[in-house]
């Protein structure tokens, strides 16, 4: 009897894996499908994009389309919107980082009179979307001659992307109990000194995943890009890429496909420098707690 029970209990477990190893498969080709379409769709004629014929496979292979992305004279050239995205994007993460940490350090270490207050003001200004301060943004920016400007836009994005990097780190700093800091000092390591040895490594895995959630957003944002650095010389890159589209002419589908293509790489490559990172500092974590 009991081995039958294990032999049916083990069956019912095979299938379940079974299931769910379809259903993960399942998922996955959904998720990766845009993208595949997107980069076939890149090495394909635009012609033949525009037809009514599907292609899953580019079958009349071309480079063109990455030529017209990289070296088309006749609009906003794709180095200078790069390296504009490279700038803000990487200032956006830094300063929004530095200033989110110490933040949730004092909101989580200390208690003050305000910490309420100011833990609410984080989830009201949350709330509030970017599009409905468009115009106050613009004014304000307008008004320290900051337009068509990195320091400008990063402004803009830090103040965008700092109330959840906030209210996510300060999950994590809640997380690390105070006692260890405590116990460092115990054993003759200053209040600094216990802070930067023993609670700081294990706070590394939240820098690291709110830094990609800060790089994602300041990538890719489209809106207050166009609003606030509408120039072709300061163009970020999403802002760059609606120059494919045209009100009056016929729209290079392939071209943007090519664009959108560069423009995930950077996002790629830094999520997977930044993935193995955030695995050893998980790992470092766990053995120095």
């Amino acid at each position: 009897m009991d081995t039958t029970a294990r032999r049916t209990g083990a069956g019912k477990k095979r299938a379940t894996t079974v299931v769910l190893s379809i259903l993960a498969v399942i998922v996955f080709l959904f998720s990766v499908f845009p993208v595949y379409w997107m980069i076939n769709t890149s090495f394909q004629p635009n012609n033949q994009v525009r037809a009514r014929v599907l292609h899953f496979w580019p079958d009349n292979f071309t480079l063109r389309n990455y030529g017209t992305v990289l070296f088309d004279q006749n609009r906003a050239q794709f180095g200078p919107a790069f390296m504009n995205s490279i700038l803000v994007t990487i200032l956006t993460v830094a300063i929004a980082l530095v200033f989110a940490f110490l933040a949730a350090l004092a909101v989580t270490r200390f208690r003050f009179k305000s910490r309420k207050a100011f833990i609410i003001a984080i989830l009201i200004v949350q709330m509030i979307p970017g599009e409905a301060m468009i115009v106050s943004i613009f004014r304000v920016l307008d008004g320290w001659s900051l337009l068509n400007s990195i320091g400008g836009l990063t402004i803009v994005y830090v103040a965008t992307v700092l109330p959840f990097t906030i209210w996510t780190l300060r999950g994590f700093v809640n997380g690390v109990p105070a006692e260890l800091e405590e116990a460092g000092m115990i054993d003759g390591l200053s209040r600094t000194g216990a802070f930067w040895k023993i609670t700081f490594p294990l706070l590394a895995p939240g820098l690291v995943a709110t830094g990609v959630f800060g790089f994602i957003q300041a990538w890719n944002e489209f809106l207050l890009a166009l609003v606030v650095n509408a120039r072709p010389e300061a163009m970020t890159l999403p802002v760059w890429l609606r120059t494919f589209q045209t009100l009056t002419g016929t729209t290079n589908w392939a071209a943007i496909m090519a664009g959108s293509t560069l423009m995930a790489i950077p996002v790629i490559v830094f999520f997977l420098l930044v993935q193995g990172r955030m695995t050893s500092g998980l790992v470092s974590g766990a053995v120095k707690g």
